[in-house]
């Protein structure tokens, strides 16, 4: 594939504070070395997105100054940087928005995703990706097999979030597994955890609509837990990701002996009524998910086979333009699970 042209200015959704969101002109980034400049043909708007639009921040994380959205995309390689190797301009590639520093102990052990001086693309002060042109370190890209193209790849993202959540869960061959919240995460997670060999794959939430494209694609029961109770000690492994502090508890009174909850979805800076005495009595352990490590090759390898389906999980796309309306529509129409921006339309 050839190389897009690269413009000196680009066209980017920046948002200024909550609910302002201009499509303005920027310059477009140099790659510096160890950098290549990626043109960006689809993000995937993520829910942190939307808290920054709607509340100008996202947990602990507070807008500063105007910032480019956007950390879930994919593109083509539009120019590299000196010294950069293993990636050619003209080729497709997902982006990793958090790579760590590369250079602390942290990083050096492998877990770079923890690192402490880490930027995340669209998280303050870093820019994101929801623009024509975004410069990252080549180890944040990812070659596209040719079966999966760069829309669906902008999802590769939040797969590969799926896939280091059922890692850090421990799913394994045979297990029951119920995973709380039907949203974007929460049904791939279901997904991954069917690949990883769950035997069973339960998924809850209040809304029937988000359940029917659950188990459309391939949870093998869904419970409305606004209407249904959810049986005790039927479950292995619970991972959370509605971020509703009852479900984790309610889940966790589903799960059997030794079983293990794992906390995907954005948790609350803190929370009361954890069962503790019930974790003590059937020793279920409590662990939590952060972004994802070492997991954009699996997740491309998931997709591109189709052990996970992506088509089923993108709901709509917008134009740049149209921007503010992608970042207000899985809020107002809870059949969305997934949208994305193409900055080029």
């Amino acid at each position: 594939m050839s190389a897009p042209a690269v413009p000196q200015r680009t066209r980017a959704a920046v948002l200024h504070g909550a609910h302002d969101l201009r499509v303005e002109e920027t310059t477009v980034d140099v790659p510096a070395s160890g950098e290549v400049l990626v043109s960006v043909e689809a993000v995937g708007v993520c829910g942190s997105d939307v808290h920054y639009f709607t509340e100008g921040r996202n947990g602990r994380n507070v807008l500063r100054g105007p910032m480019v959205l956007g950390h879930e995309a994919a593109g083509v390689v539009a120019a590299v940087g000196e010294g950069v190797t293993g990636v050619a301009v003209g080729e497709r590639v997902a982006v990793e928005p958090a790579v760590g520093c590369g250079g602390c102990t942290t990083c050096r052990s492998g877990a770079y995703h923890l690192c402490p001086a880490g930027t995340c693309l669209g998280s303050p002060p870093t820019h994101g990706a929801m623009t024509g042109f975004r410069a990252v370190p080549v180890r944040a890209v990812h070659p596209l097999p040719d079966g999966l193209g760069t829309e669906l790849a902008a999802l590769v993202e939040p797969l590969a979030v799926a896939v280091h959540a059922v890692r850090r869960a421990g799913v394994a061959t045979g297990h029951r597994v119920l995973v709380t919240g039907a949203g974007p995460i929460g049904v791939l997670v279901a997904q991954v955890a069917r690949a990883a060999g769950a035997e069973q794959v339960v998924v809850t939430d209040v809304h029937d609509a988000r359940l029917e494209r659950a188990a459309a694609l391939g949870a093998t029961a869904c419970v409305n837990t606004a209407r249904d109770e959810l049986p005790a000690a039927a479950f292995d492994r619970l991972l959370e990701c509605s971020a509703v502090p009852a479900a984790l508890w309610q889940g966790m009174h589903a799960l059997g002996p030794a079983g293990r909850a794992t906390v995907v979805g954005q948790a609350s800076p803190s929370v009361d009524g954890l069962p503790l005495a019930l974790m003590q009595r059937w020793e279920i352990d409590l662990n939590a998910s952060f972004r994802s490590v070492h997991a954009f090759g699996p997740a491309i390898g998931l997709a591109a086979s189709g052990r996970v389906d992506l088509a089923g999980v993108l709901t709509g796309r917008f134009a740049l333009d149209d921007a503010p309306a992608a970042l207000s529509a899985p809020g107002s129409d809870p059949r969305h699970l997934k949208v994305v921006v193409r900055p080029g339309d």
